[in-house]
């Protein structure tokens, strides 16, 4: 009984583990998909790095991620926050540059 409680709480790490895996993945995907599928003068025009720089930034970041480096490492959270700094701040810049009626 008394190794019943250590096998618990590994359990319940990798379960965490995979459900921040999955929304690190999500959230890096949507924001580098987002990130192909603009112009690229439209980066430009809002002030931040160019559409190369934030689609190097986000592949680099999933690929670590995907790689085995996991959420919780440096690398998974750089490219958590890369992704959240993207969707949050140039993709609302490049929604408000366009006429407010993008596909995302």
């Amino acid at each position: 009984m008394a190794n019943a409680a250590p096998l618990f709480a590994f359990e319940v790490r990798s379960v965490i583990e995979l459900i921040l895996l999955v929304f690190a993945l999500i959230i890096q995907g949507v924001a580098l998909v987002h990130a192909i599928t603009q112009r690229s003068d439209a980066f430009a025009a809002i002030g931040t790095l160019p559409k190369g720089g934030w689609i190097a930034i986000l592949a680099v970041c999933l690929v670590l991620t995907l790689l085995g480096f996991g959420p919780i490492s440096l690398f998974g959270l750089i490219g958590i926050a890369a992704a959240l700094i993207y969707l949050l701040d140039v993709r609302v810049g490049l929604r408000d540059l366009s006429d407010g009626k993008g596909f995302w």
